[in-house]
């Protein structure tokens, strides 16, 4: 069995590239001027594929969780439990990602976070903790 990773196409190059250099970087929209996440060549909100690349504030608030207790595809089983998440960036979409170093019992919806960086193979991916100060 491989790993969970993220493929990376010529599309995504710019993103994972970002992301291994300590930058989240989203598309917004050159028609409607919404940003969206995951990266896509159309927007999805007006179908529009007048998009580009920007570099996220790295801001996000807690939408939602779960902790998960088991999981047998790996990466995933080495870490257990970990915080599954959704976030709100400041940009304005909705990211699916993980929580780390924030202990359950203070995982609150609405809480401050702040976009961390951890290499995943031969990726990097965007993960979340707590925003400081």
């Amino acid at each position: 069995m491989t790993a969970a990773t993220p493929d990376v196409d010529a599309f995504t190059r710019p993103y994972w590239d970002a992301a291994a250099a300590g930058r989240l970087l989203l598309r917004r929209c050159g028609a409607c001027g919404r940003a969206h996440h995951y990266p896509r060549e159309f927007c999805p909100h007006c179908w529009s594929e007048d998009g580009g690349w920007e570099t996220a504030s790295g801001r996000a608030t807690l939408y939602t969780w779960s902790v998960v207790h088991r999981n047998d595809l790996p990466p995933f089983g080495a870490r257990v439990p970990y915080v599954a998440a959704v976030v709100d960036l400041a940009e304005g979409p909705r990211m699916m990602t993980e929580v780390v170093d924030v202990p359950e019992t203070d995982l609150r919806v609405g809480m401050e976070l702040e976009v961390g960086f951890r290499a995943e193979g031969d990726v990097t991916v965007p993960v979340f903790r707590a925003a400081a100060g």
